[in-house]
């Protein structure tokens, strides 16, 4: 028999290893039997050729359960294995983008995005700036405003832009499912988005940039 991980599968008490005196028994196909003394209740399994199994042990009188047990561990043990298979850990993933990129670069990113998303991962999307390209933070805004408006339909956006020194970067996250379901349902409507906020975004953008403008003059001159 397949040999079953105990970390996974909790152990009950079987058999001799009861202690109660006295037991509520349901049988193998959930029948309720009625409460009789823990001698009778091992007879009965005995008789069957299965386990008694104590189910409830906090009950009073605990219950116990005729059953395979054998057959029950590995079938609770590939229950638990299929359940973990089917929960998938969503990783944030990374693209990045340029300020003067290039129509179909910007085509072939989104389509990348896309795949990441549809896969249940976390994307986000970072604009790279070079030299004079930071004193004009709005510009990349607005790209990757146009990134999100590209996936609109199975994206939103969970972190509005933030600046990391040369960076400005968003993250998009998958819409939730009753979203789509209500947009199938009105072919009209828009997926559920967190409110986007530019005016609140641009002023702290252009604080963060300050020293990189004093440095960019002090060079010149």
């Amino acid at each position: 028999m397949k040999e079953v991980n105990k970390d996974i599968i909790r152990e009950l008490r079987i058999n001799e290893r009861i202690t109660a005196k006295e037991i509520r028994l349901v049988g193998e196909k959930g029948e309720q039997l009625g409460i009789m003394p823990l001698s009778q209740a091992q007879e009965t399994a005995r008789r069957q050729g299965i386990d008694l199994v104590e189910v409830a042990p906090t009950a009073v009188p605990p219950v116990c359960r005729l059953l395979d047990y054998g057959k029950y561990k590995y079938e609770q043990a590939k229950k638990e294995h299929e359940a973990r298979r089917s929960q998938k850990t969503a990783l944030l993933r990374e693209i990045r983008l340029r300020p003067k990129i290039g129509q179909h670069d910007f085509d072939a990113k989104a389509k990348t995005a896309r795949k990441l998303l549809e896969g249940g991962d976390k994307v986000r999307v970072t604009l790279m700036f070079r030299g004079r390209e930071i004193t004009h933070p709005e510009l990349g805004w607005k790209l990757l405003q146009r990134m999100a408006e590209t996936l609109k339909d199975i994206a939103y956006i969970e972190r509005q832009p933030l600046m990391e020194g040369r960076r400005m970067n968003i993250i998009l996250a998958q819409t939730l499912p009753a979203a789509k379901a209500r947009q199938a349902v009105n072919p009209g409507a828009s997926p559920e988005t967190k409110p986007e906020s530019k005016p609140e975004i641009i002023p702290e953008i252009r604080q963060e940039i300050k020293p990189e403008l004093k440095e960019a003059k002090n060079a010149k001159a």
